[in-house]
């Protein structure tokens, strides 16, 4: 007897699915229903020839599985008693599958990792984010025809908004190309974003990033938000093992996630963290990259109780061995657990993460002197870093969040968390270049540093009418508060060369004390409503958060300058649908940066300057027709900042990024899919008190970047796929004087992946070459000036196995 969760129209209908292995023997009874829906990414598969026999249900759908070459798990009970009338020929994959199901009320769908599933059909329901009433739901956006690119993201406290429905260009990539891509960091998977570029360095210990020709990361403060809110992703690098998603708001958003810890104003980076699923999920991925770098993640996925209401996702994995970087090791663990209970009205979740990363001989990014010629890369897996440097880095988080449903049309939300890192390095720090030669001088540094990331916000969400006119309202109020303490002790200079390293002796450090040196707070509240008529086809939403930054600094236990300040941001952002497959839209909205406290050199030492309000205006088109997305935006971005001259510290310089974005997904040509776009960019120092630079190009803003990636399945082999990719930046500038300059590079990777089984369990390999013609390269360049090495040549390995 099949029993079915009742249907609430409060929250998204899930199915009830079991994991389980691919064909398992299934008992035969007959039985009619309604008819069933055909997932849309089978249309990508070519015809193929069947021949599978009238019979049991499950027997015949498993059969139908090894043919087409796809992974479909489900739940015994939901075929049982069901017949099919089988299947002779050469077939369309879609129309196959509708021939199999016939009249049985059964249905296939796709899962976000790729894989597939069956559901009765009278208790499937389209998946939503924002019901009638106006409340968030639990679901996550649906996925486009490649289950790797989502068709919609959160923003903020505005919720899940389709990308359609977004006045923001946005990107949402899925675990299944966190998978397919076998992307270890957040910073691995968003190097396929044209919009994004990378200036961590290769090997090395912090994951940063320029968005739209912006800073984010370089702080090192926790500036990735997890599930909606900053303060509790971990402080230097983010791994995906616990990530479902990994999400892109482009642009400032200081009214949607309010201000970011650390004065980001390119963009927001969300995790979303895995939850329980409905069906469960046992599974197994085996890592290997060169040089020696061995691994395993297991992903777990179960639920209970009445209903299955309480879920349970635990994941973790180990790395350990050489990587492909002279002289330096790496060994990784991260365990992360999320609990969940899915009520009639109230829902609750509970994530917690733990990592641990140790680093022997880290890569550092280099400086230069003034005036000296940029000398060309080496080798990416030559390191400068002496073999007795070591890092490690420790996180531990948590974020509590709950929903609760007072009416059909008004909701409260809170979120309260946090996390703290610890870091040890025993190194030399940021080498300088000191000529053309590639000659180096390094100080070495005994360098610790502990941060607290508080975090609580609450809020409530109400949907209403007036007249022809919806709302979808929302209130939140929030605090966050970090505290930082930092100790250093240096050694000597010593000197090396970045194409024939020297080793060193170890100096002999004393260990450091880390004494407290800031404490800041960001509090605030923000109301925000979007509008809609004729039938969500016109969508306006405003909004104002008000602000307030207080900031500490210590001098041992002693305050030193600090401020307290508040500032108002709005947002104003329209979407408008001519056409069903089109939408136009428009933006503005500001961004928010700490100010700065004049440095001890300026005439005018200690004096506390405003908060920074950057300003963006953008408008854009986006196009979806349901197997092909693209966004096509303009935007101009202005940051204003500080600067020393002449002895005075003053706001007087201002940096100016106009560009044009293009992004595009999905599949041209039945098995070839695309995922790439063009980042144009025109970076301007519009104000600056040093006369000679104004006009210039910012450091580290290339007027191109470009990216695209490809995916083929093979007609002749079923379940392989070849893939390859290419990243191009142009040059780039390490100092506002534009004397200095890296040279544009290109990336090639290429890489293989086949589906299959194996003893009737669904298994995947991955083989990935990065960088596969081993070009050396300087891969980007920090807002300080810092610029790093391209990778090496790497190869990657995985084997996923369902249990």
């Amino acid at each position: 007897m099949l029993v079915a969760r009742p249907l609430r129209p409060d929250r998204p209908s899930k199915p009830v699915m079991r994991s389980v292995l691919l064909s398992l023997a299934l008992s035969t009874v007959t039985g009619s229903f309604a008819f069933a829906a055909v997932p849309a990414q089978l249309e990508a598969i070519a015809p193929r020839a069947y021949e599978i026999a009238p019979g049991p249900l499950g027997p015949a759908l498993s059969s139908f599985a090894i043919a087409a070459g796809i992974a479909l798990s489900f739940q015994p009970s939901i075929t049982e008693g069901l017949v099919s009338p089988g299947l002779s020929g050469t077939y369309p994959t879609a129309q196959a599958l509708t021939h199999l199901l016939a009249d049985s009320g059964v249905e296939m769908v796709a899962r976000d990792d790729g894989s597939y599933t069956l559901v009765l059909r009278q208790v499937s329901l389209p998946e939503i984010n924002v019901d009638a009433a106006g409340r968030r739901s639990t679901g996550l956006p649906p996925t486009d025809a490649s289950g790797q690119v989502a068709r919609g993201a959160r923003l903020g406290l505005l919720g899940n908004a389709d990308v359609m429905d977004a006045p923001f260009s946005i990107s949402s990539y899925t675990s299944t190309m966190i998978k397919d891509q076998q992307a270890v960091t957040v910073g691995d998977l968003l190097e396929r974003d044209a919009s994004v570029r990378s200036t961590g360095q290769a090997g090395g210990i912090v994951d940063s990033f320029f968005i739209r020709g912006f800073p984010l990361g370089e702080g090192n403060l926790g500036e990735l938000a997890f599930d909606g809110v900053y303060g509790v992703a971990s402080n230097y690098r983010v791994f995906t093992d616990y990530a479902e998603r990994i999400e892109l708001v482009k642009g400032p958003a200081a009214l949607l996630y309010g201000m970011s810890p650390n004065s980001a104003v390119g963009g927001v980076i969300n995790v979303v963290p895995k939850r329980a699923l409905d069906e469960d999920l046992t599974r197994f991925t085996s890592r290997y990259a060169s040089d020696s770098q061995l691994g395993g993640h297991l992903d777990v996925s179960r639920r209970f109780g009445e209903e299955r209401r309480f879920g349970i996702r635990l994941n973790g994995s180990l790395q350990q061995g050489d990587t492909a970087i002279d002289k330096q090791s790496r060994d990784v663990g991260t365990g992360a657990m999320s609990l969940d209970y899915q009520g009639d009205r109230l829902r609750m979740t509970l994530d917690l993460i733990s990592q641990d990363e140790k680093f022997d001989a880290a890569s550092r990014p280099f400086r230069i002197d003034p005036g000296v010629q940029i000398p060309s890369a080496a080798n990416g897996r030559t390191s400068v870093s002496q073999d007795w440097g070591r890092s490690r880095a420790r996180d531990k988080s948590a974020l509590l969040s709950g929903e609760y449903d007072l009416s059909d049309q008004l909701t409260l939300f809170a979120h309260a968390g946090g996390g703290k890192s610890e870091v040890e390095r025993l190194s030399d720090q940021t080498p300088t270049i000191l000529n053309a030669a590639g000659d180096t001088s390094s100080v070495p540094g005994y360098y610790k540093f502990k941060v607290q990331r508080y975090t609580v916000d609450t809020g409530a969400r109400l949907g209403f009418d007036t007249g022809p006119v919806s709302h979808r309202a929302v209130l939140q109020v929030s605090r966050y508060r970090d505290e930082l303490s930092r100790g250093i002790v240096s050694g000597p200079a010593i000197l090396s060369n970045i194409y024939h390293p020297v080793d060193r002796p170890r100096p002999n450090l004393a260990e450091p004390h880390t004494p407290k040196v800031s404490a800041s707070e960001l509090s605030g509240v923000a109301l925000a409503d979007t509008l809609s008529v004729l039938d969500e086809r016109l969508q306006v939403t405003l909004g104002l958060r008000r602000q307030n930054i207080q900031s500490d600094n210590y001098n041992t236990t002693v305050a030193t300058p600090s401020y307290d300040k508040s500032k108002t941001t709005p947002l104003f952002g329209i979407v408008a649908k001519p056409w069903e497959h089109v939408a136009l839209y428009y933006n503005y909205i500001e961004g928010l940066s700490k100010g700065d406290i004049a440095p001890s050199a300026a005439t005018n030492a200690e004096e506390v300057f405003s908060p920074y309000i950057s300003r963006q205006q953008e408008i854009g088109v986006k196009v979806d027709y349901d197997r092909f997305m693209a966004t096509l935006a303009l935007f101009q971005i202005k940051k204003p900042s500080g600067e020393l001259s002449s002895g005075v510290f003053s706001v007087q310089a201002q940096q100016r990024n106009r560009g044009v974005e293009l992004n595009l997904s999905g599949e041209v040509a039945r098995g070839t899919r695309l995922l790439g776009g063009v980042t144009l960019l025109d970076g301007e120092l519009t104000r600056t008190r040093v006369a000679a630079n104004r006009g210039n190009t910012p450091v580290g803003v290339p007027t191109v970047q470009a990216n695209l990636w490809a995916e083929w399945d093979t007609p002749g082999i079923d379940g392989l796929t070849l893939t390859s990719g290419a990243i191009y930046t142009a040059s780039q500038y390490v100092d506002q004087a534009n004397t200095q300059e890296l040279d544009a590079w290109t990336r090639f990777d290429v890489g293989a992946r086949y589906a299959t089984r194996i003893a009737e369990r669904p298994t995947t390999f991955r083989a990935t070459v990065q960088n596969a013609f081993d070009r050396a390269y300087w891969s980007g360049v920090a807002s300080y000036g810092a610029f790093s090495q391209g990778a090496p040549r790497t190869l990657l390995l995985s084997a996923t196995v369902d249990f």
